[in-house]
């Protein structure tokens, strides 16, 4: 960051304490929660399942990554007043707005449709009943929920539900861990040459450090800033600037960090209860909560089933919101969930399109962990160029101004970029 964006009179915000603390949390941590949807859950019991403990070390190191990858999006939402795709539409080619906005279409769809079949998949388990009904319903009530729901108690709801994750720490306190190995996996990395291995790290990476989050996060900056009367992006109101990169930061590292609290928690119970009994191959949902029966007994498919249900009503609708902001951002749309149907009737639009097209691949032969693991995969591919280009755009000083990133959080930030770039190397290399 620049020393003209860390130095201002301005005093931080005067909301004191814990409420004044919880109140500043937003978009960071959303995007934290929607971070462990269905495909992360369904990627980090699979990788524990197959990896055991030994696996545990890539939370660990993707966190501080993770974590300033989603402060640089915020910074570029709060600062332009736009989000990654109304930037990029302004600076770059047309021809590269359309690879990346189609490519991020593309992925979230499929994870919308991953996401959902395990949904249905974690319901029929828990109160039986044909999984496309299931399907059908998440998908409505997503899109309903955004279409129809006023923004800030949309917000608020999406909050409450990332209390639904917390149901894996429980699960973890009363499971048979074998806390030695845990600890030293999570410490020691231990790397093997093998497809399956870098598959896995790929997987892991794609659904910890996700394109759609780098979206939502930046057009939910730009949008929080859009309808507060008292805020203007940081280019025209330097003198917010130091206030306002605390609040980033605050809710970025919360965020990011109940994130990976929650994805090391999986992998660790993953390790001790299906690693430790020989299942190393998920292939549903139902053969992952049996697993968990002996550490929950009757509530072991409730446990499972909430966490699934309550992580994919989070996370669908920023999957599906976060390709319609970048669709209508590089559009030039009116956009934003603080609209109106009638005021942003394309954005809406490709909202729908997505949850539709999500649904639709559900009526094909699908596998739902299958599904949810090989979208992390496609989430890691996808990531390189992203980053790559998001990087690139946030030292550009006619994009970020005099906030353009350098120091400490751009060396991250790279660094993030060049770890996400070797591991889909060293996953094609181990492949050959």
């Amino acid at each position: 960051m620049t020393q003209s964006a860390e130095t201002s009179d301005v005093k931080p915000a005067s909301a004191k304490g814990l409420r004044g603390f919880v109140r500043t949390l937003g978009p960071g941590l959303i995007t934290g929660a929607a971070d462990d949807d269905p495909s992360g859950i369904g990627t980090y019991s699979q990788a524990g399942a197959q990896f055991g403990y030994g696996i545990g070390w890539t939370m660990i190191i993707s966190f501080p990554l993770m974590a300033a990858i989603q402060e640089i999006s915020a910074r570029v939402g709060r600062v332009t007043g736009r989000g990654i795709a109304g930037n990029v539409c302004r600076h770059y080619s047309p021809g590269l707005l359309y690879f990346i906005v189609t490519l991020l279409f593309v992925a979230n769809t499929i994870n919308i449709g991953a996401d959902l079949a395990a949904m249905a998949d974690a319901s029929k388990l828990l109160v039986g009943g044909p999984a496309f009904a299931y399907v059908i319903l998440y998908g409505l009530i997503s899109v309903l929920a955004q279409i129809f729901f006023d923004y800030r108690r949309y917000v608020a709801v999406l909050k409450w539900l990332t209390l639904s994750l917390f149901a894996y720490v429980v699960a973890l306190a009363v499971a048979n861990v074998d806390w030695a190995e845990a600890f030293k996996g999570a410490v020691l990395p231990r790397l093997e040459w093998n497809a399956d291995y870098w598959t896995t790290i790929v997987a892991i990476l794609g659904t910890t450090i996700s394109p759609y989050l780098f979206f939502w996060q930046a057009s939910q900056e730009a949008e929080d800033e859009r309808i507060d009367p008292d805020k203007e992006p940081l280019i025209e109101t330097p003198r917010d600037a130091t206030r306002e990169f605390m609040r980033i930061r605050a809710d970025t590292v919360v965020g990011m960090g109940f994130s990976t609290l929650i994805a090391l928690s999986i992998i660790v119970i993953a390790a001790a209860t299906l690693h430790a009994t020989g299942k190393t191959d998920i292939e549903t949902s139902a053969q992952a909560a049996e697993a968990l029966r002996p550490v929950a007994g009757a509530f072991a498919e409730f446990i499972f089933a909430l966490g699934i249900v309550g992580t994919g009503l989070l996370a669908v609708p920023v999957l599906a919101g976060s390709a319609a902001y970048a669709i209508g951002e590089g559009r030039r749309w009116p956009v934003g969930l603080a609209r109106k149907p009638n005021e942003a009737r394309a954005f809406y639009a490709v909202l729908t399109l997505a949850a539709i097209v999500g649904i639709i691949l559900n009526f094909s032969p699908i596998d739902p962990i299958s599904a949810l693991y090989w979208s992390a995969v496609i989430n890691g591919i996808l990531a390189v160029p992203v980053m790559i280009l998001l990087m690139m755009m946030v030292r550009r000083s006619d994009v970020m101004d005099r906030f353009v990133i350098d120091g400490p959080l751009n060396w991250l930030g790279w660094l993030a970029t060049v770890v996400m770039t070797a591991s889909v190397l060293g996953m094609a290399v181990s492949a050959l």
